[in-house]
C-alpha cells in the first residue's frame, strides 16, 4: 500500500499563521502508520518543490520517514498524464505509480483539495483545511486501512 501524503491542510492546518502550528497534526498520522507497517509513503505535498526529499524526510520520525520512498513528478513533468487525467494531484500520483513499475498497487491519498483528483474517488481520504489530520480523517484512514490489509 502506497500513501501520497499532503502537507498543507493535512499535516496542519491551512491555512497556518504560526510557525509552532506547522506539523501539529502529524503525531496522530504517524500513530495510525504505526498500526500499519506495510504502508509505504510518497510525499505529493507541494512542499516537495523547494525542499530535498532527506529535507521532508526530517519533519517525520525516524521510524516513519525510513518508509518514504519518494515524491510525486510536478504535473508540468508529466503532461501526456496530464492531459488523460485533467486532475492536478491525481495525474501527479499516476505519474509517479506509472514511474515505479507498479501501476496496480492498492493506494491512498490524504489531501484537503478534492477538486485536484477525480470527483468520487475512493482512494482520497479528504482532510478539512482548518484543522487538518483530525479524529475523522484517522477514523476514514484506519478502515480504509484496515480493508485493505485483510488476507484475500
Amino acid at each position: 500500500m502506497i500513501l501520497f501524503l499532503d502537507f498543507d491542510g493535512v499535516l496542519h492546518p491551512e491555512p497556518c499563521y504560526e510557525e509552532a502550528q506547522l506539523f501539529s497534526c502529524l503525531p496522530r498520522l504517524e500513530n495510525v502508520l504505526r498500526d500499519f507497517p506495510e504502508v509505504q509513503i510518497v510525499i505529493s505535498s507541494t512542499w516537495r518543490d523547494k525542499r530535498s526529499l532527506i529535507e521532508l524526510k526530517a519533519f517525520f520520525s525516524e521510524d516513519i520517514a525510513d518508509r518514504i520512498i519518494g515524491t510525486t513528478p510536478a504535473w508540468r513533468e508529466i503532461p501526456e498524464i496530464m492531459d488523460t487525467i485533467g486532475y492536478q494531484r491525481h495525474a501527479e500520483i499516476e505519474g509517479w505509480l506509472r514511474k515505479s513499475c507498479r501501476p496496480w498497487i492498492n493506494w491512498l491519498a490524504i489531501d484537503d483539495k478534492p477538486y485536484l483528483f477525480k470527483p468520487f474517488l475512493k482512494n482520497l481520504i479528504k482532510t478539512n483545511s482548518p484543522t487538518g489530520f483530525d479524529e475523522q480523517a484517522e477514523g476514514r484512514l484506519r478502515n480504509c486501512l484496515s480493508i485493505s490489509s485483510r488476507p484475500i
